[in-house]
């Protein structure tokens, strides 16, 4: 939670804070600020003050919707800095930044970096700033210390956001269910009301269409892969593919909030009109698996632990995974879940060198999400949901659907 930031930023031993770029699809300044239509900004946080946002005087009301403090581009004119500078632009930029920096008293110290922008502009003015501040020592993070832990557990309004976000996507996968099952069939193909094969790109250009009517993004895009596609996890699909009965269908949709706000992530995997009897023993395996690793879920619990869980309940029923053989491509390929919020992929992580900060604590939410994959055979399975972790030592399953595999077609 934001409360933890000034502890996290004083065990990492961290002055301040500069998060640049948008407030929106920009999680770290979405997460400070609260978002809205700000499309250049800059956050300093001081530790143990209060955060200053600076932006231009066009997004000034926007910017004053965060509840920050806000200071203007505009006080800080380019014009004079430039001829200071010799017409040279990045050093200007780094002068500007060496002012806002000194107005919020940071001089010197440890400085940590975040944000969405431009790797080469700001690559160029940290070069000029780290001349005209030798006193700050600028810190970048491959694994985050302190935005990330603060952000792996969510306030009350931060669940509520995902859990409309949850109701958005589970609307969606039920009109694509009704939309899939409701098409004519000629030779086990699906067909269009113009007589034409309904593909993979028919479905997703449906799926972006409800996903915006109901008031949400889809900036990641949409997994809706059939056959050999379904059993490679991340395949998004092959847009030209033609949806043919029998054929293993794997639905992983992650939409957010408009403006780049909270995630939801939910899978299904289907098959329209009908099953082999090897797809439907797969099926079953992984729903089996799925729901042995829902009932064991503990509260303080390392996540990893469910993932060590998981392998050795595939290898059990004879499946390669990535525990037993960490270069398969087929059988158990992936980590068993992942935490969500303003990114699809945040803490707590469940992967073998997750660490141990990444625990199930009252707060996190979290996706279960199990599979198995054979593109050798056409096919691959996975089942998805996500999950609030409860004070109370319960975990709450923020959607609920239905878990058929074989969808009857109603025409």
């Amino acid at each position: 939670m934001k409360t933890q930031i000034d502890t996290l930023m004083q065990e990492n031993q961290i002055d301040a804070l500069l998060v640049t770029g948008s407030a929106i699809h920009n999680p770290a300044m979405v997460y400070l600020t609260g978002g809205g239509h700000i499309t250049s900004a800059d956050l300093i946080k001081p530790r143990h003050q209060p955060a200053i946002l600076f932006c231009g005087p066009m997004e000034r009301d926007e910017a004053a919707k965060s509840g920050l403090s806000v200071r203007l581009y505009s006080d800080y004119p380019l014009k004079p800095l430039l001829e200071q500078a010799g017409q040279d632009y990045t050093r200007a930029l780094a002068m500007r930044y060496r002012q806002m920096l000194s107005d919020v008293g940071v001089n010197r110290g440890r400085v940590a970096l975040y944000g969405q922008v431009e790797i080469g502009p700001i690559f160029g003015i940290l070069k000029e700033l780290s001349n005209l501040l030798p006193e700050i020592e600028w810190v970048g993070f491959a694994r985050d210390p302190i935005l990330m832990p603060a952000m792996m557990t969510k306030e009350p309004q931060e669940i509520e956001r995902i859990r409309h976000m949850a109701q958005i996507t589970t609307e969606v996968v039920g009109r694509t269910a009704d939309f899939l099952v409701h098409h004519r069939v000629e030779n086990e193909v699906l067909i269009r009301p113009d007589g034409k094969p309904l593909t993979v790109g028919d479905v997703k250009s449906r799926i972006n269409l409800w996903l915006s009517e109901l008031g949400a993004e889809n900036p990641e895009g949409t997994i809706f892969a059939i056959g050999r596609d379904a059993g490679v996890p991340h395949s998004s699909g092959n847009p030209a593919d033609i949806i043919r009965l029998g054929k293993t269908i794997v639905f992983d949709i992650f939409p957010c909030e408009a403006g780049g706000g909270y995630y939801y992530d939910f899978t299904r995997t289907w098959s329209l009109g009908y099953a082999s009897d090897e797809a439907l023993e797969l099926y079953r395996q992984v729903q089996n698996t799925y729901d042995t690793i829902v009932s064991e879920l503990t509260l303080n619990t390392p996540f990893s632990h469910y993932q060590q869980r998981t392998c050795q309940l595939f290898e059990q029923l004879g499946h390669p995974t990535i525990q037993s053989d960490p270069q398969t491509q087929e059988g158990y390929v992936h980590s068993v879940g992942h935490g969500l919020g303003l990114r699809i992929h945040e803490m707590p992580f469940s992967g073998a060198v997750a660490g141990d900060q990444n625990e199930l604590v009252p707060g996190v939410v979290f996706t279960i999400e199990p599979g198995l994959y054979y593109p050798s055979r056409d096919m691959g399975f996975r089942i998805e949901d996500t999950y609030v972790a409860c004070e109370d030592g319960t975990f709450e399953r923020l959607a609920d659907y239905p878990y058929d595999f074989v969808l009857p077609m109603r025409t």
